[in-house]
């Protein structure tokens, strides 16, 4: 769902700006690279193959942003803990089939087997420390504020924090000269606050949004708490 918001636009890319990318797309791709290094047959090979592929390419939507509603550090947590299990998966199918392998495939596996471990355990780390900076409060990010209904402007924006919970701020107006009552309305939020967890693992801090009105003005309140 598109933020009331508008987005700025897209800054001019620099080395520094393509380091993160290409990490990303390094990390989706270590499944592909180590399958493709001990796949045995053709059917299996392919069928893993393109199951890795489009689950990392998905990874890479969420990345960039192309794909919304998925939080990335759960999505990189998902990835990296499965894509090595959908290989060893593979890798039993093909056993099944063929029999014992020749020893220099063992060896290949060996040596794929160590890089998963390594990918499986730099994820795990990684996860724990996105776990520990998710603890603190922060100030919601534009995608957090839902979308307006057709009719209704973001106006201003503001930004704040206390002691527990930052908060993002939206002024709301109407194009079609409605009253606050009718633009409250229109909002069609329920009454009080309304929260869920930010994530879907990794980060558990609650996300709520409220609709008031506040000295003449509808306000379109998105807070975002610390875990304590």
């Amino acid at each position: 769902m598109q933020s009331a918001l508008a987005l700025p636009s897209a800054a001019p890319l620099t080395p520094g700006s393509l380091v993160w990318p290409l990490l990303g797309l390094l990390f989706a791709a270590v499944p592909v690279l180590a399958w493709a290094r001990t796949a045995r047959t053709r059917d299996g090979g392919t069928a893993v193959g393109a199951v890795l592929a489009v689950a990392g390419a998905l990874l890479v939507a969420v990345q960039h942003g192309w794909v919304t509603g998925i939080p990335r550090a759960d999505a990189h947590l998902l990835f990296g803990v499965t894509a090595p299990l959908v290989i060893w998966c593979g890798v039993r199918w093909e056993r099944a089939r063929r029999g014992p392998a020749s020893e220099e495939w063992e060896r290949r596996r060996s040596r794929s087997a160590g890089v998963l471990g390594a990918y499986v355990g730099l994820t795990v780390v990684g996860s724990l420390v996105a776990f520990l900076l998710a603890g603190e409060a922060n100030v919601p990010p534009k995608e957090a504020v839902p979308a307006l209904p057709p009719g209704l402007v973001a106006l201003s924006e503001d930004t704040s924090c206390g002691s527990s919970s930052c908060a993002r701020t939206v002024t709301v107006g109407s194009r079609d000269g409605l009253t606050n009552t009718e633009i409250i309305r229109r909002l069609d939020h329920p009454s009080g606050w309304t929260c869920r967890a930010n994530g879907w693992l990794l980060d558990r801090r609650d996300l709520c949004v409220n609709v008031a009105e506040v000295n003449g003005k509808v306000q379109l309140n998105v807070s975002l708490s610390d875990l304590i």
